[in-house]
């Protein structure tokens, strides 16, 4: 089964960018270079590269296409606007300020320093492994049960 292993986001600074993941709870990975990081995002692994590296590598103007939302999901709803603040305090512009959904969660939303959006979320339909993970009901898994 084909599975996720690691997303890049095209950032100005590496270090910059690094210092606000790890104050997010990251944790990066050796060596330590200017050039790329890769933090431990919990069985997916979080690259940070530079802007201009990645648009000569991918052949995008400007190193990132657009269109897409990255999310930490937490345990219970409470936690949405606990990480929020943990994200403002690293430097991230808030987006969306937690609020309850109509589908029942809980989200919030934030820019990091080279504006990538993510999405704080609560699902209740979504329980989380005790490393973070979600654990997604499949149809094999209805099949069985």
């Amino acid at each position: 089964m084909p599975a996720i292993s690691l997303i890049t986001l095209a950032v100005a600074d590496v270090a910059r960018a690094r210092a606000f993941y790890e104050a997010l709870g990251l944790r990066a990975a050796p060596p330590n270079e200017e050039a790329v990081a890769f933090l431990d995002g919990g069985g997916v692994v979080l690259s940070l590269y530079g802007r201009d590296a990645l648009a000569g590598d991918t052949g995008l103007a400007d190193g990132r296409p657009g269109g897409i939302t990255l999310a930490f999901n937490v345990e219970r709803p409470e936690q949405v606007g606990e990480r929020l603040a943990t994200a403002v305090t690293a430097g991230a512009k808030v987006l969306k300020e937690p609020r309850e959904m109509p589908w029942g969660g809980v989200t919030a939303y934030f820019a990091d320093l080279d504006g990538h959006p993510w999405e704080i979320t609560w699902v209740p339909d979504f329980p989380l492994t005790e490393d973070g993970r979600i654990v997604l009901a499949t149809a094999e898994d209805e099949e069985d049960g």
